[in-house]
């Protein structure tokens, strides 16, 4: 087992955070253990503003140098932001590696990261973040090693000659557009035989993985841990009564998401832009838990997602510790994704919004279109099926998509009448 490292959290608290300050300073303790750090101290402070130099002022620099000498010090992680020469400045002055919550939440990403597409998506975000900050010539892009903030690119030892980082970065780029297509064309292979397909979104940790296994037993990697999952996972899932959907997980959402690893998962993120519907992941159970449904709402806002209708899933309902919970999101439902039970209770929510977002139909079919039957329910939400005895023939009712064999056989036979 790798020895975890011993770390010192900063936060500055000012006029422009108060509000997220503490749930942002929790979250930063949490991002650190993610990382397999110790946290041996944190140090917060109150200002009006940040020092536009050292964040926190030289007085209180030399406070944290002081602590620094007094412990035994591994690493030093500001919740704020660093410019390149805040965190040069910092780090001379406390003679410490010091790095802040970005450096931090691309690390994580980068020890997370299993597909080829995933890892090359976090090597971009991490060479976009490293390349302003690159100071002198001939050191390496990040120090090497192990720990917390140098895995990834530091590992590859790139020497810090601009050219040739911008030329990694093209080749990256190059590579993820070629992916890129690839997802592109699984993605309208799918629009054109009119998939019905779901995706879920929520902030990290709140039981995406955990749900998508309860609907598919997909078996995919789900750990109490945050960004468990990063590569975009897609399952077939047969509803109870043949319809058969898609499913697909995507990477969480967090406050302060850095832009960086935005922009390098946008094609991933965009996978969302296509789904018919949104399973809005809650965890009910968490603190500040209207903060992280408001983060994931400006995201959806930034990714354009939110004309897609969405059930928000407050899940970890076993977790609430009163029956006061009042939701804030609807439509909605109150589970456990732990709980076996609520899958039919997730189950009758989705289709009680397929019913009313989908064009309901009624098809009569004659005993010997009965492969026009099974058809109709692997490909629509069939609600009840007749047969009527004087007539000899099957009376079907159900939902699909607009351009769906059974609208447009509908559609046709109102014609013929």
């Amino acid at each position: 087992m790798v020895k975890a490292e011993q770390v010192i959290l900063v936060g500055v608290q000012t006029s422009e955070n108060f509000q997220t300050f503490e749930d942002s300073m929790a979250e930063l303790a949490n991002l650190a253990q993610t990382a397999n750090g110790e946290i041996t101290a944190t140090v917060e402070q109150n200002r009006d503003h940040v020092d536009h130099q050292t964040i926190i002022g030289k007085g209180k620099l030399k406070e944290l140098r002081q602590l620094i000498d007094e412990s035994n010090v591994d690493l030093v992680i500001f919740n704020q932001e660093l410019t390149p020469r805040q965190g040069q400045l910092i780090e001379e002055a406390l003679e410490t590696p010091t790095i802040d919550r970005i450096q931090l939440i691309l690390d994580i990403f980068a020890k997370r990261a299993r597909s080829k597409e995933g890892k090359l998506q976090v090597e971009l975000a991490q060479l976009e973040y490293s390349f302003p900050r690159i100071i002198g010539q001939g050191k390496t892009l990040s120090r090497l090693g192990g720990g917390i903030g140098t895995r990834g690119p530091g590992e590859t030892k790139l020497e810090t000659d601009r050219r040739l980082i911008r030329k990694k970065m093209t080749s990256i780029r190059r590579e993820l557009k070629e992916v890129e297509a690839h997802r592109r064309r699984t993605r309208q292979q799918r629009n054109e035989q009119q998939v019905y397909q779901i995706g879920l979104v929520g902030y990290t940790n709140a039981g995406k993985s955990t749900l998508l296994n309860l609907l598919t037993s997909a078996d995919t990697y789900e750990k109490d841990q945050l960004f468990a999952t990063l590569d975009p996972l897609t399952k077939k899932w047969r509803l109870p009564e043949g319809f058969e959907v898609t499913i697909t997980d995507t990477v969480g959402f967090i406050q302060d998401l850095p832009t960086q690893l935005v922009d390098a998962f946008h094609s991933t993120l965009e996978e969302s832009q296509n789904m018919d519907l949104l399973l809005h992941v809650i965890d009910a159970s968490a603190v500040n838990r209207q903060q992280q449904e408001q983060t994931v709402m400006q995201l959806m806002d930034d990714l354009q997602l939110r004309q897609i209708p969405t059930l928000a899933v407050y899940n970890k309902a076993d977790l609430i510790e009163d029956d006061q919970f009042v939701p804030t999101l609807f439509p909605n439902v109150l589970l456990s994704a732990n709980d076996p039970t609520s899958k039919e209770k997730l189950t009758e929510a989705i289709k009680s919004i397929m019913m009313e977002k989908l064009q309901p139909y009624t098809l009569v079919l004659t005993p010997d279109e009965g492969r026009l039957l099974e058809q109709l329910k692997q490909n629509t939400l069939v609600v009840s099926t007749d047969f009527e005895e004087e007539s000899q023939q099957y009376l079907i009712k159900g939902f699909a998509k607009e351009h769906s064999f059974a609208i447009t056989r509908m559609n046709q036979t109102k014609e013929e009448q």
